[in-house]
């Protein structure tokens, strides 16, 4: 009985702290840009996930080209910069199995044209929903998870317009990626 006990006490001291994760976008990296994220488990929280981060990276042609109105016009874009507040709902526990979410962050973009000079710049506020599925494949707590979302924009500065050509700003926004973390 007081072996199980201490055992009872030790099990509720290990859930008594909060934890931190830190995640980095492989994605981004590949694609010319930067990421980090620095993620919290509260005290006393099972499934609860808290964060912030900050990213770059060139948007793939085939993400430019899903609005039918940028379809095969030469844009390219640039995330430059992006910083954005997370939360997340795990189901089993944080950082292990299915996780659904939201994220709002402030974007600096950069567009350019294949068929025009010079670049603009504009800012943008993103409101995300998202949601995926973290593996733990080691006994550490090293974890690869996978994620997809929908968001809406806004734009709230700059310019969109390269020689009277505009670059359509979507309402809406897809995204899919995955990001490989570590728990502290």
């Amino acid at each position: 009985m007081i072996l199980a006990s201490t055992f009872t006490v030790l099990g509720q001291e290990a859930n008594n702290k909060t934890r931190f994760s830190i995640e980095l976008d492989p994605l981004a990296y590949a694609s010319g840009g930067y990421s980090g994220h620095l993620r919290i488990q509260p005290k006393n929280s099972k499934h609860l996930l808290l964060g912030i981060g900050v990213a770059a990276f060139n948007q793939p042609d085939f993400a430019v080209n899903l609005d039918p109105e940028n379809n095969d016009e030469g844009w390219k874009v640039r995330v430059d910069n992006t910083v954005g507040i997370f939360g997340e709902y795990h189901f089993s526990e944080v950082n292990k199995k299915w996780f659904i979410g939201g994220q709002i962050s402030f974007q600096q973009q950069k567009i350019e044209n294949d068929n025009l000079t010079g670049s603009a710049n504009f800012s943008n506020i993103m409101l995300m929903l998202q949601g995926g599925y973290t593996f733990r494949p080691f006994k550490f707590p090293l974890y690869i998870k996978p994620w997809m979302g929908i968001g809406y924009v806004s734009k709230v500065s700059g310019e969109h317009t390269l020689e009277g050509q505009d670059y359509n700003v979507s309402p809406v926004t897809f995204l899919m990626t995955f990001h490989v973390g570590y728990t502290f």
